[in-house]
């Protein structure tokens, strides 16, 4: 790879893989994609983003028009769609914002304008208003926890649900 990388055409480097290193703001990439995967716990998750920025220590990233894919051992893929969001190595913490709609490979469905992920203790949480279908029933509220390792979901405040007609044949 530094072979090439020597060899190569440095315009062209830049133009494809870097859009441009900013002093003191560390790097930005235009069409990002990140993988990673903890084989202890069981789950991997993708980012893909339009544009990705990482501070001068890489320990924050920020993204743009993403898409977030979390598939974990014996439980449904969830992928997340957004304008914006931060990951902090430090923290294991990934904020998500901006007309977020989300769905799982179960069928399930959440739409919210912000959540914050807590990558060391599987809690997914916000303040803001949500609203979450499923197969036979659709929950509109404020505020929102999942806990991942106790599979639980919390709506907070002003709930309101809906329970569709389920038809059950023998």
């Amino acid at each position: 790879v530094a072979l090439y990388l020597l060899k190569s055409d440095k315009k062209t480097i830049r133009e494809t893989i870097f859009e441009e290193i900013l002093p003191d703001e560390g790097l930005v990439i235009k069409g990002f994609q990140y993988n990673q995967e903890n084989p202890d716990k069981g789950v991997r998750w993708a980012l893909n983003a339009e544009e990705m920025r990482s501070s001068d220590n890489n320990n924050l990233i920020s993204f743009h028009e993403f898409l977030l894919t979390v598939t974990a051992k014996n439980r449904p893929s969830i992928e997340l769609k957004g304008e914006t969001g931060d990951y902090s190595r430090d923290s294991g913490k990934i904020n998500l914002r901006g007309n977020l709609k989300g769905t799982s490979s179960d069928g399930y469905r959440i739409i919210t304008d912000q959540i914050l992920i807590n990558e060391k203790t599987g809690l997914f949480t916000t303040d803001s208003h949500v609203k979450i279908f499923g197969p036979f029933f659709s929950i509109d509220g404020q505020g929102l926890s999942i806990d991942v390792e106790k599979e639980t979901v919390k709506i907070l405040s002003n709930v309101t649900s809906v329970i569709n007609e389920v038809h059950i044949t023998q």
